[in-house]
């Protein structure tokens, strides 16, 4: 699967020479904006047999905050086919098959020494700071959605601090339109190789922060907050946007949304703006989520 991701066309919401257009998305964006992490949440009794509701209420969301926290009673079930079988409802199928994934394209998320201890950080009990899942990937292979399913949760720990990034784009482009041009500069950022990069693994990639999908018009973020991950161009207005942005994130804005999934709950998002705190990890032995990482968007949330 590919898609291709570029700058905004005239017509885009997200094209500044657009003002009229972006003010009408920016009205119907904050309509009745969640507030709160309870507005997020949706009841699945049987997410491999969604019901027509469900599937509403579950898109719903998505379109208008690109996330839903959804909860079953699938309390500590080991069972990968969850993750699938709700991605298939929503038309996710190519996985990401990343290099530290399990063999079926969906990582289990455990504390693992070995990888941890190479600096996957993932794998261990420490924090990680706020970033959009494959920043490092090339744009042939960009992740445009998540499932992230709980099966144990630890115990002390572990929290999920999410926000959209059409909204993250939003408060940017308020403060300064100049911000936004220089993230979607196609040398914005670039990401270095992996020191352990192979023919098959990740080398050096540079791209913008914001782009467009050419397909449905909807708005692809890239970012991390890791200062070791990432060299920003050296430019006046690129720095001031990017210290603005983690001033957002940072300091906090009312579009972040802090929730601990617990067991038997899960996050679908087109990728949204995520972070995670540190746990104990003596008490946290059993901690296990399934991620799912997608080429595809969750289908029916394109921009109009």
């Amino acid at each position: 699967m590919q898609i291709r991701f570029e700058p905004p066309h005239s017509d885009s919401p997200f094209h500044l020479d657009n003002e009229k257009g972006y003010q009408a998305w920016r009205e119907r964006k904050c309509e009745a904006y969640p507030s709160e992490p309870a507005d997020l949440l949706v009841s699945v009794a049987d997410p491999a047999q969604l019901t027509a509701q469900e599937h509403q209420n579950i898109l719903s969301l998505c379109r208008k905050a690109n996330m839903t926290i959804y909860r079953t009673a699938l309390e500590g079930k080991a069972d990968k086919e969850i993750p699938r079988t709700l991605g298939h409802a929503f038309g996710l199928e190519h996985l990401d098959p990343n290099m530290l994934a399990d063999d079926d394209g969906i990582t289990s998320l455990q504390v693992v020494s070995g990888k941890s201890l190479r600096g996957y950080i993932p794998y261990s009990n420490r924090r990680l700071l706020w970033h959009t899942d494959g920043y490092y990937n090339t744009t042939e292979k960009q992740i445009r959605s998540i499932i992230l399913h709980c099966v144990i949760p630890a115990p002390d720990g572990g929290e999920n601090g999410l926000m959209d990034h059409e909204m993250a784009y939003l408060l940017l482009r308020d403060e300064n339109s100049d911000y936004i041009k220089a993230l979607m500069a196609p040398d914005a950022m670039t990401i270095p190789a992996n020191e352990e990069a192979t023919e098959e693994d990740r080398k050096a990639v540079t791209g913008p922060v914001f782009s467009v999908d050419s397909e449905d018009g909807s708005l692809h973020m890239r970012y991390t907050a890791r200062t070791r991950s990432i060299i920003w161009k050296d430019d006046k207005t690129t720095r001031k946007a990017v210290a603005f942005l983690s001033d957002l994130l940072e300091n906090g804005n009312d579009y972040i949304f802090n929730y601990k999934l617990g067991a038997g709950e899960g996050l679908i998002c087109n990728n949204v703006l995520h972070k995670r705190s540190a746990f104990e990890s003596e008490s946290s032995a059993n901690r296990l989520l399934y991620r799912a990482r997608y080429y595809d968007r969750i289908k029916g949330t394109g921009t109009p």
